[in-house]
């Protein structure tokens, strides 16, 4: 055995559990926040003192029920933005891997140059968009919005798992007599579904955790999204319900898991391949 060899191991170890204590202590605490009483939502407690299931029954049951209204308002702009940006992620990543055309490493380059502006910096010029188009306050506007933020990244992310699909199945293809449409359809889309994979999972949790967009966008309270419909149900000037605002946090949370738990093996794939050219 090396000299030394046991203290490396030691503290790689040490590192790494530190490390990993930092990660889950905030899951952690909002878990437990969830099912504290408001009046010890400030106390320190590593398991709480008093049990309170409640609260996820009080976030559900908010005003009537409106909390499964935010539900499928999520749902329905999650959902919208994962099928619209993974059709054109998928067709402009295609393009941008498999043809060689002017203006093509400029375009790469303005996809990349996009996503270096903060999202502060787009809401005055998207909202006055949206607002000329009459897309304020609707479905399609935000889907619109939360597409055009997540699309750079997946036309990058789709290339490079394009580029790891041999060029010579689309040759082998064509000359069987697929059309390019063929080629991408009933070749290169079935190869690519682990990448595929990553793109819908990013672009579904974009949208479905953002905060800033729907809460400029979505001005009526029939319309509002998950995250902002309980700010705006448990966040006041005066008061914030802090185990309330938690329950729901958990909430908002498991159907992310359970889309990764599903996916989980093509996204695994899809991380791991499309980032080597082959």
């Amino acid at each position: 055995m090396i000299v030394g060899e046991p203290r490396r191991r030691i503290g790689t170890h040490a590192v790494l559990i530190i490390a990993c204590a930092i990660a889950i202590f905030p899951i952690h605490y909002v878990l437990i926040t969830s099912f504290k009483p408001e009046a010890d939502v400030y106390t320190p407690q590593i398991v709480p003192a008093e049990w309170h299931p409640e609260n996820y029954h009080k976030v559900v049951s908010t005003d009537g029920w409106i909390f499964a209204r935010w539900f499928l308002n999520s749902v329905v702009v999650a959902l919208g933005t994962t099928a619209i940006g993974l059709f054109f992620a998928s067709t402009a990543a295609f393009a941008l891997s498999r043809f060689k055309f002017r203006g093509r490493n400029a375009s790469l380059t303005l996809f990349l140059i996009t996503q270096m502006f903060p999202g502060a910096i787009l809401l005055v010029p998207l909202y006055a968009i949206l607002r000329s188009m009459n897309l304020l306050d609707s479905y399609l506007g935000l889907i619109l919005v939360y597409t055009t933020v997540a699309l750079p990244f997946c036309i990058w992310m789709l290339k490079g798992y394009y580029d790891t699909i041999p060029f010579t199945l689309d040759e082998a293809a064509i000359v069987d007599g697929l059309s390019v449409f063929g080629v991408f359809w009933r070749i290169v889309t079935p190869l690519a579904l682990p990448g595929m994979a990553v793109t819908a999972f990013f672009s579904f949790i974009t949208a479905w955790n953002e905060f800033m967009f729907a809460l400029v966008f979505m001005v009526g309270d029939a319309h509002k999204t998950l995250p902002v419909g309980l700010q705006s149900a448990y966040m006041s000037q005066h008061n914030i319900q802090w185990n309330l605002m938690a329950a729901g946090s958990v909430m908002i949370t498991l159907p992310v898991i359970i889309m990764f738990v599903i996916a989980q093996r093509y996204i695994v794939s899809g991380l791991t391949q499309g980032g080597v050219k082959g």
